[in-house]
């Protein structure tokens, strides 16, 4: 494919050139705000060492009835009601916390909301609640 052709189809294409480069810009802005922000990923095992070594703190941001039905031992239920944080949270500010979800995406949103909060230190587990179980680590209901 020459250049030519590329000009052709992007002026014959607008629309998909113009989601293309939306994408891009997301995933770019993604990126940054995840290297420039306080949050750190951490996989099972990285998480399984903060708890042991650090006395680190798990937050269960999904569902009450989500968590109901099973949760990593001693993770502290906390999902956001009306978009504001349990004030439960509050004794952990201090601490390291790990948050996590079923699939680690939603989670990040929730550590960088309290890293602006003032969370010193604040850890998004990897893949979340699916990771864990995919470690082969415990759960409990």
């Amino acid at each position: 494919m020459d250049m030519n052709q590329l000009i052709e189809f992007a002026g014959n294409h607008p629309v998909l050139v113009m989601a293309l480069a939306g994408i891009l810009l997301m995933l770019v802005l993604s990126e940054i705000q995840q290297h420039l922000g306080n949050t750190k990923e951490v996989s099972p095992a990285e998480a399984t060492r903060l708890l042991n070594h650090e006395n680190a703190v798990l937050i269960d941001m999904r569902s009450d009835k989500d968590y109901r039905e099973g949760h990593i031992v001693n993770a502290v239920s906390a999902p956001l009601a009306d978009g504001k944080f349990p004030a439960s949270l509050e004794k952990y500010r201090d601490k390291p916390v790990i948050v996590y979800c079923q699939r680690g995406q939603r989670s990040a949103g929730y550590c960088s909301q309290l890293g602006k909060q003032g969370f010193e230190t604040v850890y998004n587990l990897h893949g979340g609640l699916n990771a864990w179980q995919k470690a082969d680590l415990p759960l409990t209901k």
